[in-house]
């Protein structure tokens, strides 16, 4: 094999992954948008992913900043040498990260170091398997932290919140799938994908539901059972009216595949494997004995174009009645206490990032800038560095907020910071600090890394750079950024709603349906 162009091969299949959805996964976003009530937050949202989705594809950058683990299935031919194509693949994984197609994402457990290339023990993922065919089917998905962290695990039989007890059948695992999307709520970027996998051991258990997450969002489940498991949870998943980035609204779930393998009789677990709409999974079939592709995977049917002025109009028109509210920092208490959950805000001027390593610091350090009245924003950012050592955006999108909860009101009232934008919400805790301290928690759209890079104007500076890119506290001057307010200072929370009414809602499936 040529070893170069299985490289060059591998640095095609990661940037497609990175910047370009698959037709499939487009098609069911299509759908989700037209099935919206127009004029609501989570039109609006669609609004702003489809618009995204078109900025990725014309900038050639990611769809969201958050390129997660990048883990390959890759099933070879006998007598192919695995150990060069591991060390292309590894290569082809620094390259695209140097390029700013990836972000640097592998973290040191221990000392908490970014190796700055996305390598290191474990990373990246990659998986062989021999087969009796003559090419090299090569497969790579990308999923982030957000969607990862809502990943969930059930040992039957067990109970379930709103749906009582889950037995070791078909129906205990019918109660665990509805259970895994009232739970993921938006904190994963709904509309989101899940895969099942019924059986095996805790490990295996979630290899079997990852790897359901690579079969085409439109195949039919060869297995009867499973095929009206899977009808009956997209069937009926959405009724929980959990929505688009958890704002409520009538799509939550775009997709569901279920596998089934055989277990020990002591243990019967039902593994999910949650996905964000942003599902960045595509694959090639390669010549083994050149290196060059031969085609591509996921890429039969309608490829949607979500054209940007499409995307804009529709934006504009989808937007709830609301007023924009523009703030910019420093921010006043007297502002903060105006806004009330469900005001749509833009920011303009100086906002800061602060994600996990930056609350943990601010704990016991003083801030290497005045927070006093300031915003600060959840997000890992993709960055690079022009030759005149000038950093620029390359995709900015939210993390998800709930990771901070143990720190974000005490650091609030620490720093008189005013404002947090991120998504997926927060708790109880940070909600009580909002309203004793006067500050806001603002929604940002999920996974729409392009539409507020785009935003971000400039970057000012940069601090704590030691903890990494991701990690860094940025200095972003920003225009028009847009963001809705979830939890207001007035003890009110859009995200505590949506968790009751969705609660009360699953707790309609809990009399048996599959017998």
């Amino acid at each position: 094999m040529n070893i170069e162009k299985f490289q060059e091969s591998m640095y095609k299949l990661i940037v497609e992954t990175s910047t370009i959805l698959p037709k499939d996964v487009r098609r069911a976003i299509k759908a989700a948008k037209e099935r919206e009530n127009a004029g609501t937050r989570s039109a609006m949202s669609l609004a702003t992913i489809t618009n995204n989705i078109k900025m990725a594809d014309d900038n050639i950058s990611p769809i969201c900043q958050d390129t997660g683990l990048p883990t390959f299935k890759i099933k070879t031919p006998v007598g192919v040498n695995q150990i060069e194509l591991k060390a292309a693949i590894k290569k082809a994984i620094a390259l695209a990260t140097k390029n700013g197609k990836l972000r640097p994402n592998s973290v040191d457990s221990l000392t908490g170091d970014n190796s700055g290339d996305n390598l290191g023990d474990g990373t990246p993922v990659i998986k062989f398997e021999q087969w009796e065919k003559d090419y090299i089917d090569a497969r790579l998905i990308l999923k982030g932290g957000g969607c990862e962290n809502k990943n969930i695990q059930y040992s039957l039989p067990c109970e379930l919140e709103g749906l009582g007890r889950a037995g070791r059948d078909l129906d205990g695992i019918r109660k665990c799938i509805m259970h895994s999307v009232y739970q993921a709520q938006g904190q994963g970027c709904s509309a989101g994908f899940i895969g099942v996998g019924i059986g095996g051991d805790r490990s295996s258990g979630y290899d079997l539901a990852k790897e359901q997450l690579f079969r085409s969002v439109e195949d039919v489940n060869p297995n009867e059972e499973l095929r009206k498991l899977e009808d009956y949870v997209m069937d009926n998943a959405n009724e929980l009216g959990i929505g688009t980035m958890g704002f409520g609204g009538e799509t939550t779930l775009l997709g569901c595949k279920v596998g089934v393998m055989n277990r020990i009789p002591a243990s019967f677990f039902v593994s999910v494997a949650y996905n964000c709409w942003a599902f960045r999974r595509l694959g090639v079939e390669i010549n083994p004995a050149t290196g060059e592709i031969n085609e591509w995977m996921y890429q039969e049917g309608e490829k949607i174009d979500f054209a940007e002025e499409q995307g804009e109009k529709e934006a504009a028109s989808s937007e709830p009645s609301t007023d924009f509210i523009t703030l910019k920092a420093p921010i006043t208490e007297e502002q903060i206490r105006q806004l009330k959950v469900g005001d749509v805000v833009r920011m303009d001027g100086r906002m800061y990032t602060g994600r996990d390593a930056i609350h943990k610091y601010l704990m016991d350090n003083d801030a290497p800038v005045d927070l006093d009245g300031q915003v600060i924003y959840h997000c890992g950012p993709v960055m690079l560095k022009d030759e005149e050592g000038t950093w620029h955006v390359k995709a900015a999108g939210p993390t998800t907020s709930i990771r901070e909860e143990p720190y974000q009101g005490d650091i609030m009232k620490k720093f008189g910071i005013r404002a947090v934008i991120g998504k997926g919400g927060m708790g109880p805790k940070t909600l009580a600090a909002l309203k004793e301290h006067g500050g806001v928690y603002l929604n940002a759209i999920g996974g729409a890394a392009q539409y507020y890079a785009d935003c971000i104007k400039s970057v000012e500076g940069v601090d704590l750079m030691e903890f990494g890119i991701p990690e860094a506290m940025w200095h972003l001057q920003v225009e028009g950024f847009t963001a809705v307010v979830t939890m207001d200072s007035h003890g009110n929370s859009l995200h505590e709603e949506v968790d009751k009414s969705s609660l009360e809602k699953l707790a309609k499936f809990k009399e048996p349906v599959f017998k």
